[in-house]
């Protein structure tokens, strides 16, 4: 039976992306995103926020280091992903986004303009999007 996992979202950086290296070498960038709804009832606009953790590997990982900060407002797509560990001795349960497709972003400083990230060439033949 087919499946689908696929993540879109839009919304703003909580914090400037963190980097760090796998024990392998592997680049790893991870941040949080908030996803807001906006709706009125009588008259009243109300909100609501959705924070959401993203994970981002290798060249994607490099790109949210060198572009997003926090604040951005960003289009990515991904996938979701469920982690879980152990708490003295309970085993506890969270999702995270791992993204997948090179990004869309709105650049503040050029008035609202939607941009996109450069891709990354893997080797001469192939050329793959950065997120």
């Amino acid at each position: 039976m087919p499946a689908l996992n696929r993540v879109q979202l839009i919304g703003r950086l909580g914090r400037d992306p963190e980097s760090r290296f796998t024990p392998t070498g592997k680049k790893l960038s991870h941040f949080s995103l908030a996803v807001s709804q906006r709706w009125k009832i009588s008259g009243e606009t109300r909100e609501y926020v959705e924070w959401v953790n993203v994970e981002a590997w290798g060249r994607l990982g490099e790109i949210c280091q060198e572009y997003l900060q926090k604040g951005s407002l960003i289009y990515l797509e991904g996938r979701l992903k469920t982690d879980k560990y152990d708490d003295n001795g309970t085993t506890k349960f969270f999702s995270k986004v791992i993204t997948q497709s090179r990004p869309l972003f709105y650049d503040d400083r050029a008035g609202d303009r939607l941009m996109e990230a450069p891709s990354v060439r893997r080797s001469n033949r192939e050329i793959v999007d950065c997120w």
